[in-house]
């Protein structure tokens, strides 16, 4: 064994949890990744359970506080707040961790095949923490591997937990190499023979898609204002805002394309119940005959008088008929408390979050008779909610977010990174546009054709090219996770009732 394993523990842990955390976005180092979790791998192995998982545990508060610190800079709630929502963040996400450790290690002392099953599990629990209101796949390692890529085509086909696998993988085959006696060169050639195959195949895909034919083109006008979300809804700067947005919407116009893109909640007020300004919007949407798609707060009054908050999009089509999206997936604890439906104390909570209700219904939108779908922020990290959408018809999908609340940070960069997966895995071209950026147009292949850049007011007009493509992971889901989870069961299954009888 090297002596690169001698030192204690602990350094180990740390090391492997720098090491993951920086190769994350905006790092160019995603090729941490392929080595990164050896450290922690060789404690699981030789290591007790109760130690495998504390150290388990410390990895995941180094990875976690690296990607996501940002939590802690969110100017829309006050400092307190902030860093105490980082905190459970970290400490929450990094349960995963724990349970990683926990049950490698276990199987490990009972069988001696820890390492078999450690990809299973890695891509079981990255799978689990899709589920629910407070789901988190933003952070699954296939997003380190954005850097490259030809070496995340592989989504169209696995999803990004397909890509996390065969990261893994390459992991544990560097640590069997060099935790022979003498480094195998053999056994080393089979990681090799791995990432070439992953990367030549995923070059050959991106060369196929780029060669597809493109049935139609939507010129689209992607509009990036720059204005700071804390004085948005500030009296005194508010018409500002509504002068800035009528001075780009008038600019957009003049390029002449076939559609408008604003960002989420461009306008400090209800669009849809704000006549006078709704009137002066549609007035150019008419005269122009371009369609706008804006991001809006909105509100509803139930029979019963009470009012629901929505974070919703807009459609203004020249005809003057308007039609409605309602974000489904909202922030926890930024925009609601989690299982607050379930449980009527928990809406009593105040930690400075809008208390929005989730939309429920899947709604299409048509500009140029082509159906297209619109995710508002957080929901581009939801694949499953892509999927449906692109199941369902939409041809194209637009974003509007709103990435400035925590400044210029990591967040923002691994926002835009995540949208690369998810025109990857559905084939199809993404359009977004960031308040204060960063707002491209993305192709089907992850390639970003063009983009302004953070902290920049910029008008993008692109075209978005519609082709007829579709994917396995399209069409079947993220069944890759589900057989890796199902031959995780039946492997640990048989051992724990042994243990038991």
């Amino acid at each position: 064994m090297l002596h690169y394993f001698d030192i204690s523990k602990w350094k180990l842990s740390i090391l492997s949890g720098i090491l993951i955390g920086l190769a994350y976005p905006p790092s160019p180092l995603g090729f941490l990744a392929w080595f990164g979790l050896i450290p922690l791998i060789h404690i699981i192995l030789n290591s007790s359970i109760f130690n495998s998982l504390k150290y388990s545990y410390v990895t995941g508060l180094i990875v976690n506080s690296i990607t996501v610190y940002w939590f802690g800079l969110n100017s829309g709630a006050g400092f307190a707040t902030a860093i105490i929502s980082m905190i459970a963040a970290i400490l929450y996400l990094s349960i995963f961790w724990l349970i990683l450790g926990l049950v490698c290690s276990w199987y490990h002392q009972k069988t001696g095949y820890g390492l078999f099953v450690f990809p299973l599990l890695w891509v079981s629990i990255e799978y689990l923490r899709s589920f629910g209101p407070l789901s988190f796949p933003w952070i699954n390692l296939g997003l380190t591997q954005t850097f490259s890529l030809p070496l995340i085509q592989i989504a169209d086909v696995t999803g990004t937990m397909g890509i996390s696998f065969w990261i893994v993988m390459l992991n544990i085959i560097i640590y069997l190499a060099i935790n022979s006696k003498r480094i195998e060169k053999k056994i080393l050639s089979i990681g090799v023979l791995l990432l070439t195959v992953i990367f030549l195949l995923g070059f050959f895909r991106i060369s196929i898609i780029q060669n597809q034919d493109i049935l139609n083109n939507i010129s689209t006008a992607i509009v990036q204002p720059n204005i700071d979300p804390n004085l948005k809804w500030e009296e005194n700067f508010r018409d500002r805002i509504f002068n800035t947005m009528d001075s780009l919407h008038i600019k957009a116009i003049e390029h002449n394309p076939d559609f408008i893109l604003w960002p989420e909640a461009a306008l400090p007020t209800y669009l849809r119940l704000n006549y006078s300004t709704k009137r002066s919007i549609l007035k150019k949407v008419k005269e122009s005959n371009i369609p706008l798609l804006t991001g809006t707060p909105d509100r509803n009054k139930r029979n019963g008088g009470q009012i629901d908050y929505y974070n919703a999009a807009m459609l203004i089509k020249p005809d003057g008929s308007t039609k409605m999206y309602y974000k489904m997936h909202l922030v926890p604890f930024a925009e609601s408390i989690p299982f607050a439906n379930y449980f009527s104390a928990l809406k009593k909570l105040n930690f400075g979050q809008a208390n929005f209700k989730a939309g429920s219904k899947y709604t299409i939108f048509n500009v140029k008779n082509i159906p297209f779908a619109n995710l508002i922020c957080y929901e581009s990290s939801i694949p499953k909610i892509v999927r449906k959408f692109v199941n369902l018809g939409a041809k194209f999908i637009t974003i509007e977010t709103n990435d400035s609340w925590c400044g210029h940070s990591s967040g923002v960069y691994q926002h835009f990174q995540i949208a690369k997966l998810r025109a990857v895995e559905n084939r199809i071209p993404i359009a977004r546009s960031a308040n204060t950026g960063i707002s491209a147009l993305i192709l089907p292949t992850g390639r970003v054709d063009r983009k302004i850049p953070f902290d920049k007011q910029e008008i993008l007009v692109a075209s978005v090219p519609i082709r007829n493509i579709s994917s396995f992971y399209t069409k079947y889901g993220d069944w890759f996770a589900l057989i890796c989870t199902l031959i995780l069961i039946i492997t640990i299954l048989p051992v724990w009732f042994q243990k038991k009888s």
